[in-house]
């Protein structure tokens, strides 16, 4: 008999989650998205690397036009003055097939949609209820429908509501103290620096990074910031106070439309209570920004979940959380350990750090380990 697997939320890791369910014929799916539509229009950029793109070809992301994507063969790391420290070359974890990719985030999140039938995705859920009667989950929707699944995949994101729900229990992301600010630059605008490149520049408690997203080298700027306060009342005056008194001509960096938000991260992930529940992407942890593998870990979780539901293991909410555990826990330290490296405003300090990285950028092994395990 064919499973049912109802999927909550539709970013990254959920559409993911569907492409690939979609090519095996013993599961049927449904995906409950709580808005009444996808925003396709935001056009901030993501970083997927290596871990990510080979599951995404799996779907049909080696067609996608070359033109809507970038593959930036190296990292350069800058002071806060454009003065570059050394390099990091990314491209020696590609293969022909699978290389470090750049791209709008609503690029990807159109791929994946538009591999999906229109009755695949239904708008206007948000989930009020779950029970469980022997092997079976029901879902009661908050407009009174129902739904029931063999299998329940939430991903709905860092501040996820059903996860609460299901668990009984309430669940709060914590304030990393940071502001995370982007906006999107011309590469007219970076002589200082590559734009070939993924730049990125070290600050005192703050770092910028920047990235082509297209060949047509549009760029991603994200900027973060350390900051006690969740929500400021003016970005500018932040950036005054900050990066532009070490370095005033960064203003032209800004001079475009700046979004700005507190940055978020898990407590520690979760095992469902229940056997047939898992949870993917930021709903399964949210990572701190410094290691640019969000997107790439919601691809990765997604694909761990098909591949287990298809293989019937018998404990598959053990098997699933024992590896995810041990990845997260890979990820979250060396990204907390990157947000300290980046920030540092002692100078005695920077001088240390930055002598470290240009012998570990050229120390093979030490890649491997540092970098090489996340991309496996």
């Amino acid at each position: 008999m064919r499973k049912k697997i109802a999927i909550i939320g539709s970013g990254i890791a959920g559409l993911t989650l569907a492409n690939l369910l979609k090519k095996n014929p013993n599961f049927d799916f449904l995906l409950f998205e709580k808005e009444d539509f996808l925003n396709l229009e935001e056009g901030y950029g993501i970083q997927l690397s290596i871990n990510s793109i080979s599951i995404l070809n799996k779907i049909g992301f080696d067609q996608l036009n070359e033109n809507e994507k970038y593959c930036p063969a190296k990292l350069d790391f800058y002071s806060i003055n454009y003065e570059k420290i050394c390099d990091l070359d990314l491209s020696i974890f590609n293969t022909p097939e699978k290389k470090y990719t750049t791209l709008r985030r609503s690029i990807l999140i159109s791929f994946l949609k538009k591999n999906l039938s229109t009755s695949s995705i239904t708008f206007g859920k948000k989930v009020k209820n779950v029970d469980h009667k022997e092997n079976k989950i029901n879902i009661f929707f908050t407009d009174g429908t129902t739904e029931s699944a063999d299998y329940l995949v939430v991903s709905d994101g860092i501040f996820s509501e059903t996860k609460s729900i299901i668990e009984k229990k309430t669940f709060k992301p914590i304030f990393l103290g940071a502001l995370a600010i982007r906006t999107e630059i011309q590469n007219t605008n970076i002589s200082h620096l590559n734009d070939n490149n993924i730049s990125l520049m070290m600050g005192s408690n703050a770092h910028l990074v920047l990235y082509p997203i297209n060949q047509k080298k549009e760029l991603n700027l994200v900027c973060i910031i350390r900051r006690d306060i969740e929500y400021p009342d003016s970005i500018k005056e932040i950036l005054e106070n900050t990066i532009l008194k070490t370095n005033k001509n960064l203003i032209n960096f800004f001079k475009g439309n700046l979004k700005s938000w507190p940055i978020y991260v898990s407590s520690k992930p979760i095992k469902s209570i229940h056997k047939n529940v898992f949870y993917i992407g930021d709903s399964f942890y949210t990572f701190s920004p410094t290691l640019a593998q969000g997107a790439s870990q919601a691809i990765e979780s997604a694909n761990e979940i098909s591949e287990l539901i298809n293989k019937e293991y018998s404990d598959i909410s053990g098997q699933y959380f024992k590896h995810r555990k041990y990845k997260t826990s890979l990820i979250s330290k060396r990204s907390k350990f990157n947000y300290f490296a980046f920030h540092i405003s002692n100078p005695i300090l920077k001088i240390l750090r930055n002598f470290f990285l240009k012998n570990l950028v050229k120390n093979k092994s030490f890649i491997q380990s540092y970098i090489g395990k996340i991309y496996r």
